[in-house]
């Protein structure tokens, strides 16, 4: 064990090499982590890699942390010089012990608008940063900042594309590579979150960063928002708890009802104003009989009505429940100033497995979507404590009024639970005096 302040920095030395040399020889490491070790017990580096897996023994953290945490203040103040390669090798050591501290994403946001950085690189630390500290704020503020230095430069190559060249094959194969990467940057990030919000129960973070790629760089792209949706209804049913996940379904349908209120086969672009990556929009019109919107509306519904007794879902199924209606409205106002009736769950015949949808008096046929069960057992418990969720609860055929309050009056029956109670009076209260006054 090095005791003396040499001994120290020769020490934190060999290992930001090892970390650096790991990189270089294996640049597919997905994930890090601490290896609980007080004591250093073989003369060997700290630095373990397994199967794309990084560890560092946690006895040379506290040598290792102070050390290039000094370093950088001293490069900070103009006290010490440090060239760029080490600049990148010492916040790269530095982050993933600790991505909270600030200077070191504002050191690496220099590095970057100089050109001495890789933007993919950037994203690539602070995905593995993640993997160790999920909901770590620094790093997500930092990895939005590197997207919007990525969209800035996609804006203008996009401009360029738009003057008038002697060639347009160039630019057309620019554009496509352009839409390629940036489907690639936007799957990434979902996929991203998506390994925090596991990692982390109810990580509001990781949700807010979603949210932000969906508004930033898919906005208008309904397709993308459609797939969000559907991807998305798996996890939120096998955490009802959380109630992150809630509230990201209930963005991606707002945001899609206002898409498809305000557009009518228009097309949707990622560029601003320049329409580089289009996507048909469907009109308002059509969307009554999409089965897709309908039935990620009916799912949510569904988890709500699985999960009635979670507290939050109550105001999760007052917000999709008010959607719909809004939506319904506006879409089908009904003479008698009543709600239009969808049937969308199924016909009366319950042998019948073709759900139909009556608007107006016609029936279009349905996909059904609790055709596919969904089962999340405990493998390791007893029979008896086994529990298991199914997608199969069927919830009432029209989704008006009148079936809510049956709902809710079938909670208030069979709950013994005084705040469930309470929760369920007050969403009966609530569809008294607002829908009801809107209907």
């Amino acid at each position: 064990m090095a005791e003396s302040k040499e001994e120290v920095d020769v020490l934190v030395q060999r290992v930001v090499k090892d970390i650096s040399s790991a990189f270089k020889r294996h640049p597919n490491i997905d994930e890090i982590g601490l290896i609980q070790c007080p004591e250093a017990r073989y003369n060997r580096s700290p630095i373990v890699l397994v199967e794309n897996k990084l560890g560092v023994e946690s006895w040379c953290v506290k040598f290792l942390l102070p050390y290039v945490h000094n370093k950088l203040l001293l490069y900070r103040q103009r006290k010490h010089w440090l060239d760029r390669e080490a600049l990148v090798d010492i916040t790269c050591t530095l982050l993933l012990l600790n991505p909270d501290f600030t200077t070191a994403w504002n050191v690496r946001k220099e590095l970057l608008q100089c050109g001495a950085l890789n933007p993919e690189r950037d994203l690539y630390l602070s995905k593995l940063a993640l993997t160790k500290f999920p909901k770590s704020p620094e790093t997500w503020i930092h990895r939005r900042w590197v997207l919007q230095h990525i969209l800035d430069q996609f804006s203008s190559v996009a401009q360029m594309t738009e003057q008038p060249v002697e060639s347009e094959h160039p630019d057309a194969e620019r554009t496509l590579l352009l839409s390629n990467h940036l489907n690639r940057l936007i799957h990434q990030e979902m996929k991203v979150c998506s390994d925090a919000a596991c990692r982390y129960p109810s990580n509001y973070n990781a949700w807010s960063h979603r949210i932000w790629v969906l508004q930033h760089m898919a906005k208008g792209n309904i397709k993308v928002f459609h797939d969000e949706l559907s991807s998305v209804h798996p996890w939120v049913s096998m955490h009802v708890s959380d109630h992150s996940g809630f509230h990201y379904c209930q963005f991606l349908l707002k945001e899609l009802i206002t898409e498809f209120s305000q557009s009518s086969s228009s097309a949707s672009t990622i560029f601003g104003s320049s329409q580089h990556w289009t996507s048909t929009v469907p009109s308002s019109s059509h969307l009554a009989n999409d089965p897709q919107y309908c039935n990620c509306i009916l799912r949510q519904m569904e988890t709500l009505h699985l999960s009635h007794k979670i507290w939050h879902c109550t105001d999760s199924r007052r917000h999709v429940y008010y959607l719909w209606h809004q939506w319904t409205q506006d879409q089908h106002p009904c003479g008698d100033g009543r709600e239009s009736e969808l049937n969308l769950l199924g016909t009366n015949d319950p042998g019948d497995t073709r759900p139909t949808c009556a608007i107006h008096g016609g029936n279009v046929d349905r996909q059904r979507h609790v055709s596919v069960p969904m089962e999340v057992d405990g493998v390791s418990f007893p029979d008896r404590d086994s529990k298991r969720l199914r997608r199969g609860i069927l919830l009432p055929n029209l989704l008006t009024l009148q079936n809510e309050h049956i709902f809710v009056n079938s909670i208030l029956d069979s709950c013994c639970n005084p705040e469930q109670k309470n929760f369920a009076l007050a969403y009966k209260k609530w569809l008294d005096t607002v829908i009801s006054a809107q209907s």
